[in-house]
């Protein structure tokens, strides 16, 4: 039987495979945002790394952002998540769609809307 399509993408991108261990794959393009990205970037600066591809690595302003006064963010907590996004991208170079940007919009959404592809 033939392979579907995610099985097709899944095997051009593995690194690595080993018996009763997940695949190690490589990922060609990768989206970020403001909530979860703060703790990957300190475990990234806790290990001395950086990101390996920030050419391959786009960034958008996205859950803390409101859809009414989007320049007026109440909350402490969302309000330093979108600096610390901001200053993040500054350090390691990756491309961001601030608030001004017209690329900003929904992380899960954008990158077909902006025509954003693997290079695989």
């Amino acid at each position: 039987m033939g392979k579907s399509i995610i099985e097709k993408i899944w095997d051009r991108h593995i690194v690595n495979e080993e018996v009763n261990k997940p695949d190690l794959i490589y990922i060609d393009l990768q989206y970020i945002h403001e909530v979860t990205s703060p703790q990957a970037f300190e475990g990234l600066r806790l290990k001395g790394r950086k990101v390996r591809r920030p050419d391959r690595t786009f960034a958008t302003m996205d859950h803390n952002v409101p859809t009414v006064n989007r320049y007026f963010i109440e909350d402490d907590i969302a309000r330093k998540q979108l600096e610390a996004l901001e200053q993040n991208c500054k350090e390691f170079g990756i491309r961001l769609a601030d608030l001004d940007s017209p690329d900003q919009g929904i992380v899960h959404v954008i990158g077909p809307e902006l025509g954003l592809h693997s290079q695989g």
